[in-house]
């Protein structure tokens, strides 16, 4: 039954994964990380392929090793909040317009304090 959760959140985390390479506020790598943690206590043949994804693996790896993301991950990363929080308060009415602007500061501060790999 818990495999079968595990198994379910995997594949709805590489959905989100997948949409997040679309949809510029959605980020893509996390949910990758999130899948190969499901994947890895539900199926191993699943995670290997996480694993050995040319542009997925090395990030996973960085991050189960040390917690650590890329340079180029964290510029995205904060690129994305910045943009997200830009938008928020262009677009949507007060007080609504600085939600996107508390989460991304959130978002960002947790990014930069993470080590860089």
């Amino acid at each position: 039954m818990i495999r079968s959760l595990y198994l379910i959140g995997g594949f709805a985390a590489v959905a989100l994964g997948i949409a997040g390479i679309l949809l510029p506020l959605l980020p893509t790598v996390p949910f990758m990380i999130l899948a190969a943690f499901c994947f890895a206590r539900s199926s191993p043949r699943f995670e290997a392929r996480l694993i050995e994804h040319p542009v997925f693996g090395p990030h996973i790896i960085r991050w189960r090793t040390n917690g650590a993301i890329s340079r180029r991950g964290k510029q995205a990363a904060l690129v994305g909040f910045a943009a997200s929080a830009l938008a928020g308060l262009a677009f949507a009415p007060m007080p609504y317009a600085l939600v996107p602007s508390l989460v991304g500061l959130v978002g960002a501060a947790w990014v930069w304090r993470c080590p860089e790999a």
